[in-house]
């Protein structure tokens, strides 16, 4: 049998027209496969409206964890750019938006930063972080200002039988509305290609060109070369993690191994395997215990405990760093806009490290190390330089200079990241742990 694209484009018309509420559309889109073919449907049915009728906003977003597949997050941008132009020339109300994480939230400032271990099965700390909270922010966000909104995703019953349980058991119908409920108040869902089979999307997208230009010969490549399928917008943990699909975080060690990555290095794009390399590395080692403390990020060497799997050792989360940006370095050959690890997060890094008392290890030195710069902390902060040859001045000795300008940096790390919660906390923490080693 074959896809009745007109009568999805008719069910999007009358949800469109027919809901007298003003409320907003959300688009998730992944620039996978079922999210296009969400995003193309949508924008037909809107073509097919009379413009002065065109007066319920959309919002496509599209979720940055800043570790995406490299190949795939290219792939997406130029897409995303490509929307957002025609999408104006074509006098549709719809904007793009890509969320992204917050500083403190982002892979590296807690893999390198705070020294979280690789995420696993038992302690997926990255799906909440890097993908859940900026999306439900943007919801919640939206919902604000006009009460409501309704989020459109590209599910399918036919990807997996769970899933198809899970769209027939939160149906629900509301004025012959085609929504979903959602776990966000005040939000609902609706999936218009829900009963798309796989076997009907390929030839769809293949046979019509998207409406934004161009054609998806670039998207049907890269699942070729990729041999899978698309990362979903992630709005709870009900959906399927990155770790389960084929395109995502080019980090994820929750599977052991990522064939896309390893597919598309296979499929020419050698330049990829410094990367393949460093995720490997975080998954023969995310258990080993030379590399972990044995107490947690809030508490010191006092309460050692062999049993307790703590954060990476610093020295570890130092040398994680300087692997990682030779691995930038090295694609940066071939890829030269590429950027693995961007300069706010290594500020965190170093501003994290300061936080937990680590001072033996400089973001700046590591960085001059690989790139062959000459970066100074005072090159950032003249006024900074100033200050401490004065507190230099009125010490007694280096140690008080040492501990005073320990304690300042704790504090100015705390206003970087905007988190003064457990500020007194650490300061406590360090000067116990100060007082201890003098007395030793």
């Amino acid at each position: 049998m074959a896809l009745d694209i007109r009568w999805i484009i008719s069910e999007i018309k009358d949800q469109y027209l027919g809901d007298e509420n003003p409320r907003p559309w959300i688009i998730g889109f992944s620039g996978g496969k079922d999210s296009t073919m969400l995003l193309q449907v949508v924008w037909l049915a809107l073509l097919q409206i009379p413009i002065e009728l065109r007066t319920r906003r959309i919002f496509v977003v599209c979720n940055d964890t800043l570790v995406e597949n490299p190949k795939i997050a290219q792939f997406i941008h130029r897409t995303l750019d490509a929307i957002q132009t025609e999408a104006a020339r074509q006098g549709l109300p719809l904007t793009v938006h890509q969320t992204t994480p917050k500083l403190e939230d982002t892979f590296w400032v807690n893999l390198l930063g705070k020294g979280y271990p690789a995420p696993n099965n038992s302690f997926r700390w990255c799906t909440d972080r890097l993908k859940i909270n900026p999306t439900t922010e943007f919801i919640k966000s939206t919902i604000s200002e006009v009460g409501e909104a309704i989020i459109l995703l590209g599910t399918r019953s036919d990807e997996s039988s769970s899933r198809a349980r899970s769209i027939q058991k939160s149906k629900i119908h509301i004025n012959g509305e085609r929504l979903q409920k959602h776990v966000l108040p005040n939000a609902f869902v609706f999936a218009p290609i829900k009963e798309v089979l796989t076997e009907e999307l390929w030839p769809y997208l293949l046979q019509v060109n998207p409406p934004w230009g161009g054609t998806h010969r670039n998207l049907i490549t890269l699942y070729n070369n990729a041999t899978g399928g698309d990362c979903p917008l992630v709005l709870d943990k009900t959906t399927p993690s990155c770790g389960n699909s084929r395109f995502g975080c080019w980090v994820c060690t929750v599977v052991k191994k990522d064939k896309s990555m390893d597919a598309l290095i296979d499929n020419g794009e050698e330049w990829m395997e410094p990367l393949a390399d460093f995720r490997d590395m975080l998954q023969d080692n995310r258990n080993n215990r030379e590399w972990r403390q044995k107490w947690g990020r809030n508490e010191n060497e006092e309460d050692e405990d062999e049993e307790r799997w703590g954060p990476y050792i610093p020295q570890k989360r130092a040398e994680m760093l300087q692997i990682l940006l030779e691995a930038q370095r090295e694609v940066q050959k071939t890829e030269t806009d590429l950027v693995i690890i961007n300069y706010q997060e290594l500020v965190a890094i170093q501003v994290t490290w300061h936080r937990d008392s680590i001072f033996n290890y400089s973001v700046a030195e590591i960085y001059n190390k690989v790139y062959g710069t000459d970066l100074d902390r005072s090159d950032f902060n003249n006024q900074e330089v100033f200050e401490k040859e004065i507190l230099k001045e009125i010490c007694d000795n280096q140690q008080d200079f040492d501990l005073i300008n320990e304690l300042l940096e704790i504090q100015k790390s705390r206003y970087i990241l905007v988190n003064n919660y457990g500020l007194h906390h650490d300061i406590e923490n360090h000067l116990e742990n100060h007082t201890r080693l003098n007395k030793q």
